[in-house]
């Protein structure tokens, strides 16, 4: 086992549970926000069982995940929308339950999480199937056109399990305000996979053809 793959893919999960602490627990001025422990454990327990599943089975493609940049121009804008998205949305989920603005019963935080880990299990299942995959837009060395499983369904099948991801977040921390902010995260991806099949189509073999087989992007007779 790669020791120094090991210890930074620990660092970055014990960063991340730092940082999403913070924006959680903060705002909300309480740990009793128990809203905030559950997304936290259906967040990183199963990140951290994906990302020891990918050290032992396929420590190229966690190395890979790990180290991305973004080199496209576009798409440094797009993770930086991202990015203030997921801020203001977790900022406002722990205000929303400090001061009771829009209560939600706990069943549909239940749902929530459920569908959450549901995602998660599809998230899974893509990285299975498909082992170039990158958190950049990039084309690899000896890159091949996935058209078989989720791919043969919809082209992108990793942001179909990511948006649900994401949609749902807020709805476990019982945040229906912060459900609406997140909502602006469909117009982001929309930007991000219009950019991206750009860069896959000219420089990909046989992506144009696939797009031709497979019409939809992330839900089938919809999107």
């Amino acid at each position: 086992m790669d020791r120094g793959l090991l210890k930074q893919a620990l660092t970055k999960i014990f960063l991340g549970v730092i940082l999403l602490g913070i924006l959680i627990f903060l705002p909300a001025w309480s740990f009793h926000y128990w809203q905030g422990w559950l997304l936290m454990g259906i967040l990183f327990v199963p990140m951290f069982v994906a990302g020891m599943v990918m050290m032992v089975k396929n420590p190229d493609l966690l190395r890979k995940r790990l180290n991305a940049k973004e080199q496209e121009a576009e798409q440094k804008t797009v993770v930086k929308l991202s990015g203030l998205l997921f801020t203001v949305a977790f900022l406002v989920a722990g205000l929303n339950w400090r001061f009771g603005w829009w209560v939600i019963p706990d069943w549909v935080v239940w749902v929530a999480a459920g569908v959450f880990l549901a995602s998660y299990l599809l998230y899974a299942e893509v990285l299975r199937e498909n082992t170039y995959l990158s958190r950049t837009i990039e084309v690899q060395e000896n890159q091949k056109v996935i058209d078989t499983g989720l791919y043969g369904i919809v082209r992108h099948p990793m942001y179909m399990a990511t948006t649900v991801l994401f949609l749902a977040m807020p709805l476990v921390l019982a945040s229906p305000i912060s459900f609406i902010i997140m909502l602006g995260y469909i117009p982001v991806i929309d930007k991000r996979i219009k950019n991206e099949e750009k860069v896959l189509e000219e420089g990909l073999e046989g992506y144009a053809e696939y797009k031709k087989k497979v019409k939809y992007r992330i839900l089938p007779f919809i999107w």
